[in-house]
């Protein structure tokens, strides 16, 4: 992951560059790809994280929960393929928009990032 611009307002081709890599490591099932876009100390916050039981408040703090939370959730859907509809950009933030084929979810995932372009906050949200 490339780092980013000492600018606070992340440019389109930063956020393009960012969402796309995300989508590719999601596709690809491969746990090490997925976790490179997260920092060490990241919060990520799901709906999913609840339903699944992993968290009750639905959140996870730091890598190695998330890690371990896809590591045991990736197996169950073999034909998971997200496909990006959209990106949004902010201040040190990012949003993705994209569906999930397989399951026919659309989704928007807001991404704050550090200096390194890693994710420190996640918040995933899901269209109804």
């Amino acid at each position: 992951m490339q780092v980013l611009n000492n600018e606070a307002l992340i440019s389109d081709a930063e956020a393009r560059q960012f969402a796309n890599h995300w989508i590719e490591a999601w596709n690809s099932h491969d746990v090490d790809r997925i976790m490179a876009h997260y920092a060490d100390d990241v919060l990520y916050q799901s709906p999913l994280i609840a339903q699944r039981g992993f968290s009750e408040r639905g959140q996870l703090n730091g890598i190695e929960q998330v890690r371990e939370y896809v590591t045991r959730v990736l197996p169950n859907y073999p034909d998971l393929r997200f496909e990006l509809s959209g990106v949004a950009t902010g201040v040190h933030s990012v949003v993705i928009f994209y569906r999930n084929v397989a399951r026919d979810v659309r989704a928007a995932e807001t991404f704050v990032l550090d200096d390194e372009g890693k994710a420190v906050e996640v918040r995933c949200h899901y269209f109804s």
